[in-house]
């Protein structure tokens, strides 16, 4: 798990090529923001989370599927996972953020996460 990169992942530069191409000034991993959002539009006070299916517990996703061995810690890992992000997108709304969540099975289209992320900064 070591070798897991956290920052600048493959999904978070696709993310910032579609940001850039909307010509919008974001700022990338802001610690001082609950969560440390991958994205933050501070002007706005809108947040972007880039989320791996297998890391975050996304639901219903085949990427999510969570490996045979070792089940309990894997289990309590992700759970946890899940129950951080919860509490931190609960602080974040109540202090006004407004805040997308982009799954890594939502960034097969580049055109389309683009159009998603449009509609996202101009709500």
């Amino acid at each position: 798990m070591a070798s897991v990169k956290g920052r600048n992942t493959s999904l978070e530069r696709l993310v910032k090529r579609c940001l850039r191409r909307l010509k919008c000034h974001y700022r990338s991993n802001v610690e001082r923001i609950p969560g440390t959002p991958d994205f933050a539009l501070v002007g706005r006070k809108k947040l972007i989370f880039v989320h791996g299916c297998f890391w975050h517990g996304h639901k219903g996703c085949a990427r999510a599927a969570r490996p045979e061995t070792n089940k309990e810690f894997w289990s309590r890992k992700i759970e946890g996972n899940m129950k951080r992000d919860a509490r931190s997108l609960r602080k974040l709304r109540k202090t006004g953020w407004t805040v997308l969540v982009i799954w890594q099975c939502q960034t097969k289209d580049e055109e389309r996460l683009k159009r998603r992320i449009a509609r996202f900064i101009a709500r």
